[in-house]
């Protein structure tokens, strides 16, 4: 049984703020759910190698929102080093990119007069071809036929006046203005902590519509808590959506709100907080008939 060390604890803090599961972050990261539980006990031996470390830790940390260079500085005493047998490798391979890339300059180079040569030999014969059907052509005679077209003028018939019969002059029928239909008004918000409540009138419905445009947690819920859509974590290009009318209230919980857009009724919600993972209260404020 492992302890959790201190970068595991950051990194496992940062998931949870972001409402994710290891399951979820191993379907954001692509990194099998081990790896995730090593990297936040810090058991890095069963990892294939120390390349990978440092690798998997980077993708983690990118998908829960930390900076991963201040991060690895923080914490490079804990992650381990690449050993030297690969950096030996790696760099005992740069020559012999450096002597393929010479060779092929250098057969590109011997390779370039003969195509140049090529193309000159080829634009002298398409100047010769050029001169030989302009010299074979021969001025054809053309004749003009101009011929002469008479206009016959005819004399206009004379029309006679028609006498306009005076009509009756119509009267304006009174427009009947139709009541104007009252518009819906979101309130700015109040917030308390990373949740806003919003207050929504003017309107009998209130259908919910969340546009996902990156990886974010969901999740709508009812005054009493209980669950209204499946809390999950939806994909870019999903849309969420939820008829709220019955219930007057709705509360969604958006774990990246900078990838999910908020519609009420077809009309987009202004967040008031520029904050990533927040909570938003809507309450339908119904008018008395």
């Amino acid at each position: 049984m492992f302890l959790l060390t201190e970068l595991g604890a950051r990194l496992k803090e940062a998931r949870l703020s972001k409402g994710y599961s290891l399951d979820d972050l191993q379907e954001i990261t692509k990194i099998q759910k081990r790896y995730l539980v090593a990297i936040e006990e810090g058991n890095y031996s069963i990892m294939p190698g120390s390349f990978y470390v440092r690798a998997f830790i980077k993708q983690y940390a990118e998908a829960v929102g930390l900076e991963i260079e201040e991060l690895l500085e923080e914490f490079k005493q804990e992650i381990p080093n690449q050993p030297k047998e690969e950096v030996a490798q790696s760099i005992s391979q740069s020559p012999t990119r450096r002597k393929l890339n010479s060779r092929s300059t250098s057969r590109l180079l011997e390779t370039m007069p003969k195509i140049i040569v090529a193309l000159f030999i080829i634009v002298i014969l398409v100047a010769i071809w050029f001169l030989y059907q302009q010299k074979a052509k021969q001025p054809g005679e053309e004749e003009e036929n101009n011929s002469e077209i008479e206009y016959q003028q005819q004399e206009p018939t004379p029309v006679e006046p028609v006498e306009e019969e005076e009509q009756p002059e119509e009267t304006e029928q009174p427009v009947q203005e139709e009541p104007e239909q009252p518009t819906q008004t979101i309130s700015s918000g109040t917030i308390d902590g990373e949740t806003t409540t919003y207050e929504l009138s003017g309107t009998d419905t209130m259908n919910i519509r969340i546009e996902v445009s990156g990886d974010t947690w969901v999740g709508i819920r009812d005054e009493a808590g209980s669950e209204q859509i499946e809390d999950r974590v939806y994909k870019a290009g999903e849309v969420v959506e939820f008829d709220a009318t019955a219930n007057a209230y709705a509360r969604i919980r958006l774990g990246d709100s900078t990838v999910a857009k908020v519609f009420i009724n077809d009309v987009e919600l202004q967040y008031a907080q520029k904050i990533t993972t927040q909570n938003i209260i809507i309450t339908l404020q119904q008018e008395e008939q």
